[in-house]
């Protein structure tokens, strides 16, 4: 066995190096502290019997263990509880019969807003211009980033996003609310038909608001949060989509960024900060030398 000092300086080596130590590894690139490693011999010490930290398996069930993961997870264990509320929920809830309008919490909790805006057309319209503003705002945002700043990744997610929506919105169409207040000002602009499912007005706000944090741009990321969530009452309040669409909508958002950046990670492209690739380099150089 090699002397203690040599072990320690073997250790400093490997931690200079960016390799990770016995005792703790360190994620490559992103210097977080994971859990440290169990002693030698404790995590397989009987046969494979013990876990991590050499526990047995029988140790989680015991009361100090589950308080312990209560403590240290306690997110997880919020979401089981919630796993068993919404099944009992889901198991005895009635039914919604076939001949009745579907049943919409989000239209209840804006029906005073669906009647005020019912009674002033012209509110309808002013509401719809500026959502219509908002929209044009997320389109700038994502093209500069793609053509000015050559950072692709929030284009590519959108691309992503809207033919996901189209190929959705085609295979199930939703009947449009019977208390829809239509506006010609709204987008797309003129009266036109448009899917439900799910609403890419949240969907493109939540795309430009990632990459805005991605590069740093904090404030104006808050600015486009907070007006996608005015955005989402007054699509509720105008009856433009239920509520199941704004929500898949922000889910929408972060799978479709998630899902471009690994597809710039297997062209080889560091997804943070989601440049265009070097053949796309390539090619825009040699078209500027040509003209």
């Amino acid at each position: 066995m090699p002397p203690p000092s040599l072990t320690a300086a073997h250790d400093r080596a490997s931690a200079a190096n960016g390799l990770a130590g016995p005792e703790t590894r360190r994620r490559a690139g992103k210097g977080k502290k994971v859990h440290p490693l169990p002693p030698d011999g404790a995590a397989m010490g009987d046969g494979g019997e013990r876990l991590a930290g050499g526990r047995r398996p029988a140790d989680w069930l015991s009361p100090s263990g589950v308080a312990g993961i209560l403590r240290r997870h306690p997110l997880p264990a919020l979401f089981a509880c919630g796993l068993l509320l919404f099944m009992g929920v889901e198991y005895t809830i009635p039914m919604i019969p076939a001949a009745a309008p579907p049943l919409d919490l989000g239209f209840h909790a804006t029906a005073a807003m669906h009647a005020g805006i019912a009674a002033r057309p012209w509110l309808n319209s002013l509401l719809a211009a500026l959502n219509t503003v908002f929209v044009a705002m997320q389109a700038a945002y994502i093209l500069w980033a793609v053509l000015a700043e050559q950072r692709p990744r929030a284009a590519i997610a959108t691309l992503m996003m809207f033919t996901c929506r189209g190929l959705l919105g085609c295979s199930t169409q939703l009947p449009l609310p019977a208390e829809f207040l239509g506006s010609g000002m709204d987008f797309p602009v003129g009266n036109v038909s448009f899917f439900l499912f799910y609403s890419g007005h949240v969907a493109g706000a939540v795309i430009a608001s990632i990459d805005m944090r991605r590069v740093g741009r904090r404030r104006l990321a808050a600015l486009y949060d907070a007006l996608n969530l005015a955005q989402g009452v007054r699509l509720l309040a105008c009856r433009g989509h239920y509520t199941i669409d704004l929500a898949v909508g922000v889910g929408a958002g972060l799978l479709f960024d998630m899902l471009a950046g690994w597809y710039l990670d297997s062209k080889n492209v560091d997804s943070g900060d989601s440049r265009c690739c070097s053949s796309c380099q390539k090619a825009l150089v040699s078209e500027k030398l040509t003209s």
